[in-house]
């Protein structure tokens, strides 16, 4: 064989060699790039998500300081609604108290019957 044909053959594998390494870089670079897009798709995805999760939290915590705040109007309506007939009451027995026509002993018999 001639040498110049070795060499010919060399550097027609040395290209080939340098092709191949070329294709396959560019394919590795292409599949990073991919999986970069696909990252920052899950990113987004992700950051969409917790902004949705923090508003439901927000609004759940709204809903639950304006029950809080039923409840501690409701208790408070409930003891005033207490007082006021305890109130009532009061004036009943100071109505009994004063009218000449009601006998208080004979209502506490009645009631200690009972």
């Amino acid at each position: 064989m001639d040498t110049g044909l070795i060499i010919a053959i060399v550097a027609v594998v040395v290209v080939l060699i340098l092709i191949v390494a070329l294709v396959v870089r560019a394919r590795s670079a292409h599949r990073t790039e991919r999986r970069r897009e696909e990252a920052a798709d899950h990113r987004r995805h992700a950051e969409e998500t917790q902004l949705e999760a923090d508003q439901r939290a927000a609004a759940a915590e709204e809903r639950s300081a304006r029950a809080r705040r039923e409840q501690l109007l409701a208790e408070q309506e409930l003891r005033d609604a207490g007082s006021v007939r305890e109130r009532a009451i009061d004036l009943t027995r100071r109505a009994d108290e004063v009218d000449p026509d009601v006998d208080l002993d004979a209502e506490a018999e009645a009631r200690s019957d009972r």
